[in-house]
């Protein structure tokens, strides 16, 4: 019998409903996503790669090329007012995994504690011939 009330209690109830908040680093950019997406206190952030701004194509240098997937990492977090430290899990996607020390070494600067769960992925190419597509979740403390 308790069971029973428990179950119709439940089902009378109203859902609840869990806003999302879509985080935009340029609100023009006709590209079909989002560089986030923040549902509740966690965000999802999309892949991100290093352009340089000037050109739209990748820094010959490598540790150039981290910084500025992290930049928009960054800037993605700080947009739903989040910070790096919030990161809970991060992918680095890399065609070529010879680029993980270097990618390490700029990493590792962007964090004040403890580091996120994290997969450094060997993949085939990336757009614009990229070396590193970074993409993690955050959970707001």
């Amino acid at each position: 019998m308790a069971l029973a009330i428990i179950a119709a209690v439940t089902l009378a109830s109203p859902q609840q409903k869990t806003e999302r908040r879509y985080i935009l680093l340029n609100p023009d950019s006709k590209l079909p996503f989002s560089n986030g997406v923040l549902v509740g206190n966690t965000l999802y952030i999309a892949g991100s790669i290093g352009l340089d701004p000037k050109t739209g194509r990748p820094p010959a240098d490598v540790e150039e090329e981290a910084r500025l997937a992290l930049d928009s990492i960054r800037a993605t977090l700080a947009k739903a007012e989040i910070t790096m430290d919030d990161l809970v899990a991060v992918e680095v996607h890399c065609p070529d995994v010879a680029h993980y020390d270097k990618f390490n070494g700029v990493y590792r600067t962007y964090f004040k504690g403890n580091f996120p769960a994290r997969a450094f992925l060997g993949s085939g190419p990336l757009l614009f011939g990229a070396r590193f597509e970074v993409k993690g979740i955050a959970v707001k403390r």
